[in-house]
C-alpha cells in the first residue's frame, strides 16, 4: 500500500492532470474560434507567429460544410497547442477595449438625459453645474418639450434631441467638471 501512495505521489507532481490539460485544449480551440471571426486587418494585428496557423485561420471562410468546419476547427485548435495564448488574448482585450468603454459612455449619457428629464428645471441646473459652456436656454426649451410631448403622448424627439446635445457637449468639453 505504501508504495501504490508514493508513486500517486510522484504522479501528481510531474505535470497537470488529463482533465487539465482538455481544459486548456478546449480553451486553446474556443480562442482560435474567436480568432476565425476576425477580418484579416484585425487579424494581422494579432501577434501570430505560426504561419499554417495564419493560413488555416483564413481558409476558415471558404468553409462551408459543417462537418468540414468542425474538423478544421480541431484542426486550428491542434495548431493552437504551439502557441502562447496569453498574448494573443491580450490583444484581443485591447481590441475590444475601445468599443465596450464607448458603450459605456454612450449608457452614462442615457442615464444622465433620463435624470435630467425627470429632474425637470432643476435638471438643466444639473447640466449647467456639469458644462458651464452649455446653452442654458436651449436645455431648458429642450426639457420643456419633452415634458409637452409625454402630456400629448409624442414620440420623444426632444429626448433625443437633449442626448445628441449632451453628447456634442461632452465630445467638445469632455467629462464636466464634476466628472460625470
Amino acid at each position: 500500500m505504501r508504495k501504490n501512495k508514493e508513486i500517486n505521489e510522484e504522479e501528481l507532481e510531474e505535470g497537470p492532470s488529463k482533465s487539465e490539460v482538455k481544459r486548456q485544449m478546449h480553451a486553446r480551440q474556443a480562442l482560435g474560434k474567436t480568432l476565425t471571426e476576425l477580418n484579416d486587418k484585425q487579424l494581422s494585428l494579432m501577434p501570430i507567429e505560426n504561419e499554417k496557423l495564419l493560413a488555416a485561420l483564413r481558409e476558415t471562410r471558404r468553409i462551408s460544410s459543417k462537418n468540414a468546419l468542425r474538423r478544421h476547427m480541431q484542426f486550428i485548435g491542434r495548431l493552437m497547442r504551439e502557441v502562447d495564448p496569453e498574448p494573443i488574448e491580450a490583444a484581443l482585450e485591447s481590441m475590444r477595449r475601445p468599443t465596450r468603454e464607448a458603450n459605456e459612455a454612450f449608457h452614462r449619457l442615457e442615464q444622465l438625459r433620463d435624470e435630467i428629464l425627470a429632474a425637470g428645471m432643476p435638471g438643466v441646473e444639473r447640466v449647467l453645474n456639469l458644462w458651464p459652456e452649455a446653452d442654458r436656454q436651449h436645455v431648458r426649451q429642450l426639457v420643456l418639450q419633452h415634458q409637452r410631448e409625454q402630456q400629448k403622448n409624442k414620440p420623444p424627439a426632444a429626448s433625443r434631441k437633449l442626448f445628441r446635445y449632451l453628447r456634442e457637449l461632452l465630445e467638445n468639453y469632455g467629462a464636466g467638471s464634476s466628472g460625470s
